[in-house]
């Protein structure tokens, strides 16, 4: 029986759970007013519980970060529901879309580097593209910088066949697949002319690095992004055998024997075959601080440290990626809650209360990275379970916290 679900908490045993759980809040609401943590992030996780058990969440994570550092986290749930085995400061949670930052990143690398041009065509890296329909020109005319801030006009899914068949694969796995899908696709709009989110054009995207660098898209992340970064547990596809106990599991949400709401266990690994680029990246909490850390510049007045950011990346290229290019109002998909896309970042305000971010969803997992780049504040939040199937309107516990943190940074 899942911990946290209603009727759980209509139980004894659930009744004392929730009473532990709220005692336990009030113990972190004091600690968090003794080192003069934010009001908003001790509203929040007094509430934090409450809210994803709404959701039948299994488990889930969620820290808040102050200069690369985590300063205070709340744990809640199962990250083996099976074995018993909770969430703590070393789970591991699939980041999904978050990872195309990073892809953002090492484009921008290249760019730096004198490789490539934002403004150059796409068919020049990848000719198969003029396969694809576009109604409104040629594909020629379709540049880097439009993969970057989603404007391309490409399909939102990488595998837009799915029928819910056994057979059929969680993603594609071959480059072949997808060029031989190109002559069965179309542009949607007019490239450049506005937002419209896309997964495969990050697949492109990491396809032309390979041709570039002649590395592997995984490896050539881990070599210059993750290696320099210090952020030593994160990986792509299987899980490391030293890490496997720290995995957690995902879930998604059926409905049972009275029509309640129980979990499905899908294990922890998946393979998200060629669309790593887009939504790979594994890691727990406290590596996607550290990466929080390198994009708000939080160097603690160690040059060193400072040194190895500008290595990874100049802050001037950073806030080159931060400027609003494409208004997402109304759009879907988006992150549900932001203004304006970047170059691969969304962006919530502007000012000294622009919050940057992504958000992230994939194999049932779902995720969050925000931060705000002049207090060097950020949050990062991980669930590793689906949203129930019908919500009545309401928002979900994700976008309940989502917008909370959002209100917290600004």
């Amino acid at each position: 029986m899942i911990f946290g679900s209603r009727l759980f908490l209509r139980t004894a045993a659930g009744r004392v759970a929730l009473a532990v759980l709220l005692l336990q809040a009030c113990v972190a609401q004091a600690a968090s007013v003794a080192r003069g943590l934010p009001s908003g992030w001790t509203e929040l996780i007094e509430q934090f519980d409450e809210i994803v058990a709404k959701d039948h969440i299994v488990g889930a994570s969620i820290a808040l970060v102050q200069d690369g550092r985590i300063v205070a986290r709340h744990d809640y749930g199962f990250a083996d529901l099976a074995s018993g085995r909770r969430v703590d400061e070393n789970t591991i949670f699939h980041w999904a879309s978050i990872t195309k930052t990073l892809n953002a990143i090492a484009v921008m690398q290249l760019r730096d580097r004198g490789l490539l041009s934002l403004q150059d065509s796409v068919t020049r890296y990848i000719p198969e593209l003029r396969r694809v329909h576009n109604p409104f020109g040629s594909m020629d005319d379709i540049t880097l910088a439009m993969l970057l801030d989603h404007s391309a006009g490409f399909q939102a899914p990488t595998w837009p066949y799915k029928a819910g068949k056994p057979w059929e694969p969680f993603e594609p796995t071959r480059w072949e697949q997808l060029v031989a899908m190109m002559p069965y696709q179309e542009i949607g709009f007019p490239p450049g002319s506005r937002f419209g989110y896309s997964n495969p054009t990050w697949i492109y995207l990491a396809r032309i690095l390979e041709e570039l660098t002649g590395d592997p898209w995984e490896a050539y992340i881990h070599k210059n992004i993750f290696l320099p970064l210090g952020m030593q547990r994160s990986y792509f596809r299987s899980t490391p055998y030293h890490l496997k106990e720290h995995r957690s599991h995902n879930y998604s949400l059926e409905y049972g024997e009275g029509g309640r709401l129980v979990p499905k266990d899908h294990g922890a690994d998946f393979d998200p075959g060629i669309t790593v680029p887009n939504g790979g990246w594994n890691a727990p909490l406290a590596d996607v601080a550290t990466y929080i850390g390198f994009l708000t510049g939080a160097t603690g007045g160690d040059a060193e440290l400072g040194r190895r950011f500008e290595t990874v990346l100049k802050r001037s290229t950073l806030e080159e990626m931060w400027q609003p290019r494409q208004s997402i109002a109304g759009a879907t998909p988006s992150d549900g809650i932001s203004d304006y896309m970047g170059l691969a970042f969304f962006i919530k305000g502007s000012g000294a209360q622009r919050v940057i971010g992504h958000t992230g969803g994939q194999a049932n997992f779902s995720t969050m990275m925000y931060f705000n780049p002049l207090t060097r504040r950020g949050v990062v939040a991980a669930f590793n379970t689906s949203s129930p199937p019908v919500r009545d309107g309401k928002p979900t516990a994700f976008r309940t916290i989502q917008k909370r943190v959002i209100e917290l940074l600004q």
